[in-house]
């Protein structure tokens, strides 16, 4: 597949020319979070447009909508990099109505980083979390896309959740076993509540993730397991700014703009 593909081929030419290319912007993010690493069922690359583009301004967002295209329509944006491929399945129409269609109207790239990025050991989505959440000496369970690490000292579930609130900046959360005493922390960024099972096998205190199911909670409820589900949208944003600094940092002719109007929609009351 080609956006699969891409990247063993591609070397980076950044430093010959002004602007780079999304060719070039690729040749970068495959130095730590590799297209080849993407999970099978995922559509992760370069999903639409012109790859040897010349751009000037990106936007990142996690997901590709259209109210993330008119911004990058008004601000001069060439390029909109996303976690959320705006392809995910085999599209049989675009409509006018759609975010694609808009995309590709405007003459809009766009660069998807999903599970590949969530796998990245260095800079990735898992990792930002948990240096968010302060978990220490985080790592991959062999295999999976489940990281491991520890708090300094033990706290209770509540206390590690409110400081977490804090972090993320999330208007509400959701936590089980509020009072018991957890340090072994088990993280998945986004939907991960099926991985509660691994975690509590592995020895986890408590689960952190963005969204689990309610068998998933019975669970951790009923096996003495903490967990703290802070939201999809919270728990993988946490990558967006820090990915816009590291491509400002590689290529500075380009203005790497994180979307002032994205967001899950969601409201606490």
């Amino acid at each position: 597949m080609f956006p699969r593909l891409l990247g063993k081929d591609v070397k980076i030419m950044y430093n010959e020319k002004a602007y780079p290319t999304p060719r070039d912007i690729i040749a970068f993010t495959q130095t730590f979070a590799p297209l080849e690493t993407a999970m099978d069922f995922d559509n992760s690359g370069f999903l639409a447009g012109d790859i040897d583009d010349e751009i000037k301004t990106a936007i990142l967002a996690l997901d590709i909508t259209k109210d993330v295209v008119e911004e990058a329509k008004e601000k001069g944006a060439q390029l909109i990099i996303s976690h959320h491929p705006i392809i995910f399945n085999p599209v049989k129409n675009v409509m006018a109505d759609t975010a694609l269609y808009s995309l590709i109207r405007n003459g809009l790239s766009a660069l998807c980083l999903h599970t590949n990025l969530d796998l990245a050991a260095d800079g990735g989505v898992n990792m930002c979390l948990a240096k968010a959440a302060n978990v220490q000496n985080p790592h991959f369970v062999e295999g999976e896309c489940l990281v491991m690490g520890e708090l300094l000292e033990p706290v209770t579930a509540e206390r590690f959740a409110y400081g977490l609130k804090d972090a993320l900046n999330c208007q509400g959360l959701r936590v089980v076993n509020k009072e018991k005493t957890v340090q072994k922390i088990a993280m998945f960024s986004g939907s991960g509540g099926d991985y509660v099972f691994l975690a509590k096998k592995l020895g986890a205190d408590l689960l952190l993730t963005g969204e689990i199911k309610h068998h998933e909670i019975l669970f951790a409820a009923e096996n003495d397991m903490s967990v703290v589900d802070a939201g999809h949208y919270k728990t993988e944003d946490i990558v967006i700014a820090p990915l816009a600094k590291r491509l400002s940092q590689q290529f500075p002719t380009v203005n790497f703009l994180i979307s002032e109007r994205y967001t899950d929609g969601v409201s606490y009351l």
